[in-house]
């Protein structure tokens, strides 16, 4: 297929039929709600820090929404991972499995546990971890022993996998389990940019043994920072809270901590942010749905790149709405990007691979050709919920 020379300027005239002039940034919270009146009730209650009632409230409010049984907050999505890993039992000197085309939280929470990544291919439908060719990777390389799955090129068990949902787009989520029962292996899901996104209707980061959430500025709903780890397991939930909280026994005056914890709670400032942001979540989600459907119309007639859509009986909560530029106009990404820009799109391209940044140059990786195409060719366009409806 031959290239569209006049790319660039197709996509900048295709966002701008939809989202209208002036200059647009990636993707830029809202606060249309309560966000003000829960502010004022914490500072005036002074209890801004770690105790108070909107920490409760908010993970209170996060499982019955995502449906998990428990729901911990903590500081930031990287804490939530990192957490969620060592109580899987990820130990130093463990291999844990990776997509290679993700953000690098994901891979520096496995080395803050002393374990090594291990990446993996993605499939080009869901942009997530390929179980096809994770399976054939596995089959290859690794040997059953004593109940562990073993590296047989480095000796490490390989303890778990974390698939990523990319941009929001669900990964092929059950068949990611099948192949963590066959190979034993823990399966925890890496749901940062996947709020409100659902296979089959159960809501991602409810599937795994554990599931992780990251509440950014730039994400769907903001607490400023902040993250949080789901469990439908309520004994790993009470752990995951003891650990965040500096492992502290609970005592009226006395300063007792049972073993080696994280000073990573979620100051109650933030969680009231979070409640107000949590209550407006649905409104969000619709209308970064509409936009979706807005630019899937506006792309219909561009030549050399396509939208990407969610998966098959997946929905996704279109977190950043995101092209794929096709083979033949792969050379033409980084024209794109300048171009949109310049007009004041603020458009980026994905992750550079996680194999590719000198720290994890070294570490075991399956062959990533997938992975290496969707570097070339994805890219991320302005996504705010907002956005229509500031349109004059």
């Amino acid at each position: 297929m031959d290239g569209n020379s006049n790319l660039p300027q197709d996509i900048v005239r295709a966002i701008r039929s939809v989202v209208g002039n002036g200059p647009l940034a990636l993707h830029e919270p809202r606060f249309n709600g309560n966000e003000w009146v829960y502010l004022k009730e914490c500072l005036d209650s002074t209890y801004v820090s770690s105790v108070g009632k909107f920490v409760d409230q908010f993970e209170s409010d996060l499982a019955a929404f995502t449906g998990a049984k428990r729901a911990v907050a903590v500081v930031n999505g990287t804490a939530a991972l990192h957490v969620a890993l060592r109580l899987a039992g990820v130990q130093a000197g463990d291999e844990v499995l990776l997509p290679a085309l993700t953000f690098i939280a994901t891979a520096n929470a496995v080395v803050y546990c002393d374990a090594t990544p291990h990446f993996v291919d993605s499939e080009a439908q869901s942009l997530g971890m390929d179980a096809l060719a994770l399976r054939a990777h596995l089959n290859g390389v690794t040997e059953q022993r004593g109940g562990h799955c073993i590296n047989r090129n480095t000796g490490q068990v390989i303890r778990a996998m974390v698939p990523m949902h990319t941009f929001g787009h669900p990964a092929d989520i059950e068949a990611l389990l099948a192949v963590a029962h066959d190979f034993h292996l823990q399966l925890i899901e890496d749901a940062a940019e996947s709020l409100g996104s659902t296979v089959g209707g159960r809501h991602t980061g409810t599937f795994g043994l554990m599931g992780t959430l990251s509440f950014n500025g730039n994400k769907t709903m903001t607490t400023g920072g902040g993250g949080a780890v789901l469990t439908n397991d309520i004994e790993l939930g009470r752990r995951a809270k003891h650990l965040t909280t500096t492992a502290k026994l609970p005592h009226r005056w006395n300063f007792v901590h049972d073993e080696i914890g994280y000073n990573y709670r979620l100051p109650n400032l933030n969680a009231a942010l979070g409640c107000a942001q949590l209550e407006q979540l649905p409104g969000f989600l619709a209308d970064k749905r509409h936009l979706f459907e807005r630019y899937q119309s506006a792309f219909a007639d561009v030549k050399g790149v396509r939208l990407v859509a969610e998966p098959a009986q997946c929905r996704s909560n279109y977190w950043l709405q995101t092209l794929l530029l096709d083979e033949s106009n792969a050379n033409q990404r980084d024209a794109v990007l300048t171009v949109t820009n310049d007009a004041g799109l603020m458009t980026r391209p994905a992750w550079a691979l996680m194999n590719r940044l000198s720290m994890y140059s070294n570490a075991p990786k399956a062959p990533l050709p997938v992975a290496e195409s969707l570097e070339r060719r994805l890219m991320n366009i302005p996504s705010s919920s907002g956005l229509l409806s500031v349109m004059p």
